[in-house]
């Protein structure tokens, strides 16, 4: 009867992860509280499970990032390789992207770059920010800290055996494979959207505003009040009393309570404030005026699938919605009244309180943030630097284990005040260990239970047909099927222990399947979902979901093609 309730709970977590919108934390922590319901696993062998040292240097790791994600050499460098030559250019970037994102968190490497590279004067941002995304995934599979897949996996293997993976163990394969696919990347380059107009299209946000009672603009006409003659903002549609009016015409007289809807360029919203009466919530909260900062939502997202006024955005973040783009679609009515959607571009004016609520994170990833730091002075970002070159190196000499020298750099960070502790705390990555210290107890409830051998035991006859080779890329392809369909840490925490007990029961030495997870959960090319660097870059460079496709398919192909060529020869069965 266990193992019949640990199987259900498994494949409910399995369906959710894939067909519904709930946050995998909270899908994870669930499945975690069902097992110990279950019996199969007790509250001790839980937190032994959230105190894993594999975790803890994960958690420790993305905390110090935070720091290094404020060393000002990537944005310097990113002036230097951009060249009138895109394929020069493309080189030099990811290349750049991938070094960087070897050592720093992914995210924050592609989040630093976009924001100048969709502005450089001589290529579209179609043209740039889907290649630097992938090139930043090849780049996180090179080194244990370079993704969080790296480190959940080894969080896994040490949970298992007492011993992680070797930080430069990945590299002999990921390197090559790396290589391939950034080939790949470059003969399919022409595939993306070419043109200026993309570019231009990244900015163009739906802004809304409302026509006040006392408003001069009433009883005129679009036309008289001045309407049409914007710049790079157009009225492209008209909301009066629930009814939509588009195209709105030249002559149309405006009447007291009309929300103008208007499309373009969100930086220009200002141009709008000279129209007397002509108001918008964030003009009407004090908000205008502040800085702009462009958000892009996440998968899970608290607010996803509710209204803006549902979400009631104000109270939670201190922020106004001034701006919203999706994926190159017309979105019709008010601005206010649409369901949000994890990947929208929202382009916020934020009050002061904005980076200090604690939720940002669990809702946005932040693009182009005017409240953010500012980058370190050289003395600290050479202090920094060196400070993270010794942790790694004392690790890999074995001196003393990774997680401690990042706790001492993490220390040396606070005490130069590169970051406050509220601002440490508010970053402190939450929804990931709750994850993965989840995924530990769901694994080894699976184990108590015998569910695992049991499955092994039914399975045995299959595999008993198929070579180590076989299985090995049936693991690795389902590894990489489900990194597109949900996130690559969920699948990589689904994956580890289904890997590993195959390996085992056939009597095979484990570490290539091991390896084989963690760089299948990486491989995500052909969907915005499966990592945020994907999402994050859908709507600014406009991006539809045909293109990762038509983008990502040879280079998916070329980057598993070595692994799984290498893979055998580099951890022999």
């Amino acid at each position: 009867m266990e193992q019949v309730l640990i199987a259900l709970i498994v494949a409910a977590l399995i369906g959710c992860l894939i067909f519904s919108r709930w946050s995998p934390p909270l899908l994870f922590s669930a499945a975690m509280a069902a097992c110990v319901m279950a019996g199969s696993i007790d509250l001790s062998s839980v937190m032994a499970k959230a105190t894993n040292e594999g975790l803890v240097t994960l958690l420790l790791l993305l905390m110090v990032s935070l720091g290094l994600e404020r060393l000002p050499w990537l944005l310097s460098l990113s002036h230097y390789v951009v060249r009138r030559s895109l394929p020069k250019t493309l080189l030099g970037l990811s290349g750049m992207t991938m070094l960087f994102s070897a050592f720093v968190n992914n995210t924050a490497v592609v989040a630093t770059l976009a924001g100048t590279l969709r502005k450089n004067p001589y290529h579209a941002a179609s043209q740039i920010l889907l290649p630097i995304s992938y090139a930043a995934i090849l780049g996180g599979t090179l080194t244990l800290i370079g993704t969080s897949t790296n480190l959940i996996v080894s969080s896994f293997l040490e949970d298992l055996t007492g011993s992680g993976i070797a930080f430069f163990a990945f590299l002999p394969v990921a390197l090559p494979a790396a290589m391939a696919g950034l080939a790949a990347m470059l003969l399919m380059h022409r595939v993306l959207p070419v043109s200026h107009e993309a570019y231009a299209q990244t900015h163009d946000f739906l802004i809304e505003m409302v026509v006040a009672d006392d408003s001069r603009l009433v009883g005129n006409t679009v036309l008289e009040n001045g309407l049409r003659d914007l710049g790079d903002l157009f009225l492209v549609e008209l909301v009066r009393q629930g009814r939509l009016m588009t195209p709105v015409m030249p002559d149309e007289y405006l009447e007291a309570g009309d929300r103008l809807i208007f499309s373009g360029d969100v930086t220009k919203v200002g141009v709008l404030e000279r129209f007397h009466g002509l108001r918008s919530f964030a003009l009407d909260q004090g908000l205008l005026g502040t800085n702009l900062t462009e958000v892009v939502l996440l998968p899970g997202a608290p607010v996803v699938g509710l209204t803006i006024k549902q979400s009631e955005f104000r109270s939670r973040f201190d922020a106004a919605v001034v701006g919203l783009h999706r994926d190159g679609e017309r979105l019709s009515g008010k601005l206010g009244n649409i369901s949000l959607r994890a990947g929208d571009s929202l382009m916020l004016a934020v009050g002061a309180d904005f980076q200090k609520r604690s939720n940002l994170s669990r809702n946005f990833l932040i693009i182009d943030n005017s409240v953010a730091s500012h980058s370190l002075s050289t003395t600290k970002s050479v202090i920094t630097a060196v400070g993270m070159t010794a942790a790694v190196g004392c690790s890999i000499a074995g001196w003393v284990p990774l997680s401690t020298g990042l706790m001492f750099l993490l220390l040396l960070m606070l005490s130069l005040k590169l970051f406050s502790a509220a601002e440490l705390r508010r970053r402190f990555p939450f929804e990931m260990w709750l994850i993965v210290s989840s995924a530990l107890a769901i694994s080894q409830a699976v184990l108590n239970s015998g569910l695992m051998e049991t499955a092994m035991s039914g399975l045995s006859p299959v595999l008993a047909g198929l070579s180590p080779t076989m299985m090995l890329v049936l693991i690795y392809g389902l590894t990489l099927a489900l990194t597109e369909l949900m996130t690559n840490n969920a699948a990589a925490a689904l994956m580890f222990p289904i890997g590993y007990s195959i390996a085992v029961t056939t009597g095979v030495e484990p570490m290539a399947f091991v390896m084989a997870v963690a760089l299948g959960g990486s491989a995500s090319f052909l969907t915005p979902y499966g990592y945020a660097t994907n999402l994050m870059v859908q709507n600014l460079g406009g991006y539809s979901r045909q293109d990762y496709i038509r983008f990502g398919w040879l280079v998916s192909l070329a980057y598993s093609s070595v692994v799984l060529l290498l893979l055998p020869r580099v951890f022999p069965f």
